[in-house]
């Protein structure tokens, strides 16, 4: 399962707060969760420009997400369920069902880029939500290809897209941060027509293999939420480190290893 890409040459940086610029900074209005349902959801909204791979990372760490110019974490009243992991990567096995997967998607090929927007990749993302809202009670997105440049294709020197393409079609476009230690897995999406494949599962694992290609130490898989079942498969990487609690920008990120089995951390 060979990813193919250049090792990034910005390893020599320092975190500085000084080069990111802070436009705004701001709780939003509580809405429904994406994850689980009758829950009400906040998240805490920074919208930053001119942020280093580094100063990312060092915001990742710390449990944010980046969606185009926007870092965000939950802040949610009564509820601690969103969980950062990350995986680290020298020292991942594969589960069985694992390999099961890779054997699946042996005719799937990867390639990555600067991400881009075009119309087969605007009526993959709208095919892709449609299900959602469906399978999910999402609410609806008409995004055109405007839209999507900027939701997916915000300048940002640590974006990345890996695309997977079998028959001949575009089916799974995956969103990815390249920093100096580890890569940070931001969006995925995927052709329902090919849910069998496990795409999810197959992308998250392509992430492993390209950071191990490229020498870096982790790779973020965002929230892990234990009561919702499109994010359980998260759990399955292993071994795997959850963040405690939401430290601070001048506070010490504490990653721990769970342990299998606890109901609130495994």
């Amino acid at each position: 399962m060979a990813v193919e890409s250049k090792k990034s040459d910005d390893a020599g940086e320092r975190f500085n707060p000084s080069m990111a610029v802070e436009h705004a900074r701001f709780p939003t209005p509580e809405h429904p969760c994406a994850y689980l349902q009758g829950v009400p959801a906040m998240l805490d909204v920074r919208l930053l420009t001119d942020v280093t791979p580094h100063e990312t990372e060092h915001l990742v760490e710390r449990g944010w997400r980046r969606f185009g110019p926007e870092y965000f974490r939950p802040i949610c009243r009564g509820c601690s369920e969103c969980i950062s992991l990350r995986v680290p990567v020298k020292k991942f096995r594969f589960s069985k069902s694992q390999r099961r997967v890779v054997r699946k998607c042996e005719k799937v090929t990867v390639e990555i880029r600067t991400p881009r927007a075009d119309p087969e990749r605007v009526a993959l993302y709208r095919k892709w939500h449609a299900a959602r809202e469906a399978a999910c009670g999402w609410q609806e997105n008409p995004l055109d290809e405007d839209g999507y440049r900027r939701q997916f294709c915000f300048p940002h020197p640590s974006g990345r897209e890996m695309t997977y393409w079998a028959d001949g079609r575009l089916v799974g476009v995956g969103l990815v941060d390249e920093m100096p230690h580890s890569l940070s897995s931001t969006y995925f999406y995927f052709d329902p027509d090919y849910a069998k494949l496990s795409l999810g599962v197959y992308s998250a694992l392509c992430e492993i293999s390209l950071a191990l290609q490229l020498g870096k130490d982790y790779v973020y898989l965002g929230y892990r939420v234990a009561g919702c079942k499109s994010l359980v498969y998260k759990s399955g990487f292993r071994p795997h480190e959850v963040l405690i609690g939401r430290p601070g920008e001048g506070e010490h990120a504490e990653w721990i290893a769970p342990v299998m089995g606890d109901a609130e951390i495994a």
